[in-house]
């Protein structure tokens, strides 16, 4: 017998669609992080390079400025995907609670109506959403893949829906 519920797996869908946000987020801070290394070393080669061309103050100076630069690179990545994780996650908890509300409103109006049209259509549209629930479970473990590939680490985000299953599985 089926065990699915089209609200169970819509949450799983949900779930899945963040983590995969929240790897890409990761490819992003990682990648950009990539990105402020490569331009701080070519930075200190060329000073190096101009050095014996430049008094001591302009390379003081072009030094600090590529200190005070990057700092504001990096903490505007860090504020930048900071916000992001924000966003899915609170758009993870909207939706959650949408899923919800959509399922209690579901079988309050079978109860009191007493027609099951509803869950039957919800029945019959399960087994497209457990397929559509897998292809996304293949992406975001993709998007994982991706992520310690650029990071070189995997991202360490746990989605809330995925802390809820966790918890109801203990």
């Amino acid at each position: 017998m089926n065990t699915h519920t089209l609200s169970g797996v819509t949450t799983d869908l949900i779930a899945s669609y963040a983590a995969t946000a929240h790897n890409m987020i990761h490819v992003a801070r990682a990648g950009s992080e990539r990105v402020a290394g490569f331009l701080e070393r070519r930075w200190d080669e060329a000073l190096e390079q101009s050095a014996p061309r430049l008094t001591a103050e302009v390379r003081r100076n072009a030094a600090n400025a590529r200190k005070v630069v990057g700092g504001y690179f990096s903490r505007s990545v860090a504020l930048t995907t900071s916000g992001a994780d924000t966003v899915v996650d609170q758009i993870v908890r909207i939706a959650g609670e949408g899923v919800g509300q959509v399922a209690a409103n579901a079988s309050l109006f079978e109860e009191k109506t007493g027609l099951t049209a509803l869950q039957q259509i919800a029945q019959a549209a399960v087994p497209a959403a457990v397929a559509v629930t897998r292809i996304a479970s293949q992406v975001e473990q993709k998007s994982g893949e991706l992520a310690v590939l650029v990071a070189g680490e995997p991202a360490a985000r746990v989605s809330p829906f995925r802390k809820a299953r966790n918890r109801r599985a203990a």
